[in-house]
């Protein structure tokens, strides 16, 4: 008979939780700079904001796409 040791995943489970945990504050702040629209003055508007506000988006795909197996990464 083989005896199998279990691993003990208490670091890497702390580790998760540190990570989670950094995301969480990242979203939040995300959200109340949005929520802000990202500090925009609406009557200053112009297509270099645009151009920002895109990139941005772009980068949130990327994460949004691998994270829901989306995009470049569905199977």
């Amino acid at each position: 008979m083989t005896t199998r040791r279990v691993a003990d995943n208490s670091k890497a489970l702390d580790a998760f939780i540190a990570a989670k945990a950094e995301i969480d504050v990242m979203l939040e702040r995300l959200k109340a700079l949005s929520d802000d629209h990202f500090e925009f003055d609406p009557d200053a508007i112009n297509w270099g904001a645009v151009g920002s506000l895109n990139s941005v988006a772009a980068d949130l795909r990327k994460i949004t796409d691998f994270l829901f197996g989306e995009g470049e990464h569905a199977a």
